[in-house]
């Protein structure tokens, strides 16, 4: 009898186990590596969106509970994962940049955009209109994440790398029966594949597929992450992660021919120095109809929880929503309303 199952090992699991183990809890995590969109996530924690110079949705107090959280993992891991870096928006006209400074005069706003117009001098870029600065940004290598958490929940054999089977789960007195492992409660956050989960799959998640490319431009020599139409993403080694898109049609994980042609002709708008493509990736983001996460408890059902619809931001909103989660759970804290799944079980549970 272990405390808690979780199936799915993305950002939402990975969030969850460590509050569990911090709170002396114990568990098992099944996995089967089907869902890709944490292992290709551009990675950026970023406060503000840059296509309306807005604050995210609790922005500010995700980005301290993840700062928080990505430095315990960091000693407990012993790997780097938080690299600062600042963000620059490219501005395509100077109305733009009067949009900039009338944003950061807005409560909440001033303390991520500098109200410094920085020239461009970067000869690889074309930028004529200059940047704007993010503050307090970075990148989660969360590739490293995955791995290095993986390995050491395979060391500590907790960790059962298969495709969960529905069949083999069973409701008992104490909470639930996955074949001979027995748990009090179980926790659903495998990402897009919350689709094929016949409790949860009532749900509104939507799914957008976003691609990546990888390339290498041994002469744009940039240190900080671009925000034009697509993010150019500094990788070290004269590679950048540049992307991504946002299809909503194709729930493949498979990379294609027309996501790569758009995003090259996006980035030929934005580099004038040559660049060689050498890789593409592709995952499906669980997004949500409101952009806001599922969280919370199955409606009839007291044992199964869902962690999940973090979109394009789980690696902000992840640590955060998992603490709730948890608070939720073992405290019986009240969850946030915007992110309980409550707000659906009247319109969508049968």
């Amino acid at each position: 009898m272990v405390d808690y199952i979780i199936v799915g090992l993305g950002l939402a699991g990975i969030s969850f186990c460590e509050q569990l183990e911090g709170h002396n809890k114990t568990f098992k995590v099944i996995n089967d590596n089907s869902q890709t969109s944490s292992k290709v996530a551009g990675g950026l924690y970023n406060p503000v969106i840059l296509k309306r110079f807005t604050l995210a949705w609790q922005a500010d107090e995700q980005l301290k509970e993840a700062k928080s959280f990505y430095a315990d993992l960091e000693a407990k891991l012993k790997v780097r994962l938080d690299y600062g870096l600042p963000v620059y928006r490219r501005f395509h006209s100077a109305e733009e940049q009067n949009q900039w400074f009338e944003a950061s005069d807005k409560k909440g706003l001033g303390k991520f955009l500098s109200t410094d117009l920085i020239p461009n001098t970067n000869a690889g870029i074309d930028a004529p209109f200059g940047f704007g600065e993010v503050k307090h940004t970075g990148r989660i290598d969360t590739e490293a994440l995955l791995s290095s958490y993986k390995k050491y929940l395979l060391e500590k054999a907790l960790l059962l790398e298969e495709t969960f089977d529905f069949d083999n789960l069973r409701h008992t007195e104490e909470g639930v029966a996955y074949g001979t492992l027995r748990a009090k409660r179980i926790v659903f956050a495998e990402g897009y594949g919350l689709k094929s989960n016949p409790f949860f799959n009532y749900l509104p998640l939507q799914g957008s597929k976003g691609e990546y490319l990888m390339v290498k431009a041994p002469d744009l020599k940039e240190d900080k992450a671009i925000k034009s139409a697509i993010f150019i993403i500094p990788q070290g080694g004269d590679v950048y992660r540049v992307g991504a898109n946002y299809e909503r049609n194709d729930k493949t994980n498979t990379p294609t021919e027309a996501a790569k042609n758009g995003l090259l002709d996006k980035l030929r708008a934005v580099l004038k120095c040559d660049f060689e493509l050498i890789d593409q990736v592709a995952g499906i983001r669980p997004t949500v109809e409101d952009r806001k996460p599922l969280v919370g408890r199955h409606p009839k059902m007291e044992h199964m929880y869902v962690l999940n619809g973090f979109g394009s931001r789980g690696v902000l909103i992840g640590p955060s929503a998992s603490k709730q989660l948890y608070g939720f759970v073992e405290n019986r804290e009240a969850l946030d309303p915007q992110l309980d799944i409550a707000r659906f079980t009247q319109k969508y549970f049968r």
